[in-house]
């Protein structure tokens, strides 16, 4: 063992100064290595926490969530997912005054958080080194905003402070452990140094010296941050090489005071200060430096010195600000999903593209779009002109086309007519340099240039590959110009909003076709007749055409049908559904068949016709379990009859019909509700009710989207409805205006029929009745019988011919059919024969053979009459037949000899 070195001699004083130096460097470096891993676990965990706490509080429906009567029940799984997947300790959800919807810990769920919340309601975002209850952390909290901007809540997250101090404790071993073998292994250098000094020359030598200077200097200025020592007089004692780079110090800096070094001033202030610092980022010229400051002495009573670390975290500003770049446009990229294409309106459509990108990505935009797109058909012809469809911009006064001018690109080397010819956003940085653009519009380009617009990205609107239109992006003013990485980004919001205009064009498309069926499919003139005064709407609905339908039929005996109906659905299977149906109702009508037998037949039409679909469909094998069908069809069909003032009606699921009599009282008859049509359950009859209808009385007949809506129900819409109609002397013009004005809704979800029908009566003197016996001389006397009527009625120009028919019509019914016979006449636009007997064997028409002796009776009134038919009653039968009151009827054949004769030609 060495002898103990003589602190009097020069190599024990040596040996003592170097082993101080080496403690002191020793425990410099572990502080200051245990400051630093202190203050990186800090830091790491306010980075953490905050991140976290950002991406949480904007994660999309967050917001909606808030707004939920159970946020946490919507929340808690979510903020435990995140705080695991992020290492936090905790990921609490709070209102604005800090009630907990969600926290790691459940009790504390429902509890007011501790700390000051406030600046993170009043917007801002910040993270603190909290001390409190339920435990210190450091804890960020970040605002929680809905798409208007306004904090709807609050996101904190944190780490605890025993987790953070954990790490930094779980590194002291390693780190005492160096510095103890540091200091056993430089004392024991310097033990051995003295040793050598004492042993050859007593005393240190230049060598040694110069050695212990080398260890020196590689110790302080080989680490990679940059160190600076400030003695308690404000001169810089120590600069390490980092630092001076950093600082771009001179060589001979030390010793001078810290304000002459020509550092930023608020870098000097803090240095001067002394005040303890943490990665604390200054302007050192063109790099970003974060400062640690800590004393050396903290508790000493003189003034102590000050220890300064630097590292450069420019080019980690630098991606942190990328990052945020990238931030912002996927959150306009999620606001343009959200945006663009809320309603089916090219339009519109176009319009919200063009809004919601200014400011954020440019300060003008226009869209232009071809104007085939414009009318919702296949976007063709040239893509040099364009209807421009949209304007927005940060002002109200650009020197741009306003919406609706042809905008032209004629000139190939403009940025849009690039754009067009290759398929791909085109970027034009600078346009005082563009003389393609300028070209196309000198005064405009001045205009535009004068106004302060400087920049452009043009990207053609594509969708399956079809060129639809055009988005210009505009900068303009102090605004950075586009720059390459932005052409994507315009490519990705075009192509988005070109998928909802074409969206929009081909709804706008099928929309107008299924308008255009459905007004040829629904009557455009009504039958003339005297029985009532019809007025008539029909509105389709805003999101689509629908299946409503109403019509007026002429009936015989100077009856009228009155007929409303409603397809379920909207488009253009609906309203060939609805002429489907409205051709059938036609079809039955001329059978003369009650309204409750017709519903029947209309009922069996359906499900046949659904059947076959549903057939046809399976053998196509579509996968669809069944064709369009017509099932979910009402209708509602009524036969008045003018000479007796009854109403009979029937319906099928539709709502019944409203009579509003001539005072202005308003009843609903009670007419028994069927099931709708085609749901396939046989033998369910329909009912039909007779009616009595006043003279001067209305009968208004509807669809229910004319009574219910959004924000309105049956009973409601009945109430608006009674009160519409209860106005005394309306016409039925009248009545459908008022209906329309007080009861349609702004944007009706579902078409509207109404079918106002001003009822009349035939006066008595128009009518005239026999009855008639089985006697054939009976034919004569109503034969004499209705030649005097039709003089009373002036009508001789047609007494022949009707004296012929009824002839033929009762010499029928004596001889095939039942009592009792009656015979009426009627005079309305036409003269109505009837004759009527409780026979139901129907005649037919035929040619007799030349050797027959009869039958030839009925080819007769089919050659004389204007129209001629059956219709079966509750008791027999009616033959009818019309004849024109001029006398100038269809086939007039030559006048025979004797009517007399003609009644052994019956057939």
């Amino acid at each position: 063992m060495s002898p103990r070195p003589d602190v009097r001699s020069l190599a024990g004083q040596v040996f003592l100064l170097q082993a101080l130096i080496v403690v002191l460097l020793v425990a410099v470096g572990s502080l200051a290595l245990v400051l630093q891993a202190r203050n990186d676990s800090e830091l790491a965990a306010r980075q953490r926490s905050l991140a976290t706490a950002s991406a949480f509080a904007q994660a999309p429906g967050l917001a909606q969530a808030l707004a939920a009567p159970d946020p946490t029940a919507l929340l808690q799984p979510r903020a435990e997912a995140a705080r695991r997947a992020a290492g936090v300790d905790f990921v609490a959800v709070m209102t604005i005054d800090g009630i907990r919807y969600t926290d790691s810990r459940p009790e504390l769920i429902g509890r007011r958080a501790s700390g000051d919340i406030a600046r993170a309601a009043a917007g801002e975002s910040f993270t603190e080194l909290f001390r409190g209850e339920p435990g210190d952390a450091v804890r960020a909290v970040v605002p929680v905003r809905d798409a208007r901007g306004t904090v709807v809540g609050l996101v904190g997250t944190g780490i605890e402070i025993g987790n953070v101090s954990e790490v930094v404790e779980n590194q002291l071993p390693l780190l005492l452990g160096a510095a103890a073998g540091a200091l056993v292994l430089a004392t024991g250098g310097a033990a051995l140094v003295s040793r050598r000094l004492r042993r050859q020359t007593h005393g240190l030598g230049p060598v040694e010296m110069t050695r212990m200077k080398e260890h020196h200097e590689a110790v302080l200025h080989a680490v990679r941050e940059g160190v600076l020592i400030i003695g308690p007089d404000q001169r810089l004692v120590l600069a390490n090489d980092e630092a001076r780079r950093l600082l771009d110090l001179p060589a001979d800096v030390e010793g001078r005071p810290v304000t002459g070094l020509g550092l930023d001033p608020r870098t000097t202030e803090l240095l001067v200060s002394g005040r303890p610092a943490t990665d604390e980022v200054h302007l050192a010229g063109d790099r970003l430096l974060a400062l640690n400051v800590r004393p050396t002495q903290p508790d000493g009573q003189h003034r102590p010195a000050t220890v300064i670390t630097l590292r450069d975290s420019t080019e980690l500003a630098a991606l942190s600000g990328r990052s945020e770049v990238a931030r912002r446009r996927l959150e306009l990229l999620y606001d343009a999903g959200v945006r663009i294409g809320t309603t089916l309106d090219v339009r519109r459509t176009a319009e919200e593209l063009s809004e919601v990108v200014v400011p954020r990505f440019a300060d003008f935009v226009t869209v232009e779009l071809l104007d085939p797109v414009v009318r919702g058909e296949e976007p063709t012809g040239v893509h040099t002109q364009m209807r421009r469809i949209a304007l927005s911009g940060v002002r109200d006064d650009p020197p741009l086309q306003p919406p609706g001018d042809l905008i032209s690109f004629h000139v190939e080397n403009t940025p849009m007519a690039a754009a067009l010819s290759s398929g791909h956003a085109v970027l034009e940085r600078d346009l005082t340099t563009a003389p393609g653009w300028r070209e196309q519009d000198p005064p405009g380009a001045a205009k535009t240039l004068a106004y302060g617009i400087h920049s452009l990205i043009a990207v053609p609107l594509q969708a399956r590959g079809v060129v639809l239109g055009m988005a210009n992006f505009w900068r303009a003013g102090s605004t950075d110009s586009f720059g390459e990485e932005d052409l994507s980004f315009a490519e990705e919001l075009a192509a988005r909003a070109a998928v909802s205009i074409d969206n929009a064009r081909r709804y706008t498309r099928e929309h107008d076709m299924a308008v255009t069926l459905q007004r040829r499919l629904l009557p455009r003139v009504l039958p003339e007749q005297t029985a009532v005064e019809v007025a008539f709407r029909y509105l389709p609905a805003k999101a689509g055409v629908g299946g409503d339908w109403f019509d007026v039929i002429q009936l015989p005996g100077a009856r009228v049908a009155l007929v409303v109906g409603d397809v379920v659905g909207h488009g253009l299977h609906a309203a060939a559904t609805m002429g489907r149906l409205r051709t059938a109702v036609h079809n039955f009508s001329t059978l003369d068949l009650p309204p409750d037998e017709l519903l029947g037949h209309l009922d069996e039409l359906v499900d046949r016709i659904d059947r076959n679909e549903d057939r046809s469909s399976g053998e196509r094998g579509d996968g669809e379990g069944g064709g369009e069908g017509i099932t979910g069809a009402t209708c509602l069909y009524a036969v008045y009859d003018p000479t007796s003032g009854l109403c009979t009606m029937a319906r099928a699921g539709h709502p019944g019909p409203a009579l509003v009599h001539p005072d202005g009282e308003v009843e609903f008859p009670e007419v028994p509700a069927g099931l709708p049509l085609g749901l396939g359950l046989g033998g369910m009859p329909y009912e039909a009710v007779e009616v009595p209808v006043p003279e001067a009385s209305r009968l208004v007949l509807f669809t229910d989207g004319l009574l219910t809506d959004r924000a309105r129900d049956m009973d409601a819409g009945l109430a608006l409805l009674r009160q519409a109609l209860a106005r005394p002397g309306r016409s039925p013009e009248q009545t459908c205006a008022d209906l329309l004005r007080e009861l349609l809704s702004p944007a009706p979800t579902d078409d509207i029929a109404v079918l106002v029908a001003g009822t009349r009566r035939l006066d008595a003197s128009a009518v005239a009745e026999w009855g008639v016996t089985t006697d054939p001389a009976e034919v004569s006397r109503v034969r004499n019988a209705a030649a005097d009527q039709l003089a009373a009625w002036d009508l001789d120009a047609i007494a022949f011919t009707t004296e012929l028919i009824l002839s033929e019509l009762i010499t029928n019914a004596i001889r095939y059919g039942g009592e009792p016979i009656r015979v009426r006449l009627v005079r309305d636009r036409t003269l109505i024969c009837e004759v009527s007997d409780s026979s139901s064997t129907s005649p037919h028409l035929r040619y007799a053979a030349t050797t027959d002796e009869g039958g030839r009776g009925l080819f007769l009134v089919a050659q004389f009459a204007e129209r001629w038919g059956t219709r079966y009653t509750e008791r027999g039968k009616v033959i009818w037949a019309e004849l024109a009151l001029t006398g100038e009827g269809p086939g007039m054949a030559p006048l025979v000899p004797s009517l007399d004769a003609l009644e052994d030609l019956a057939w």
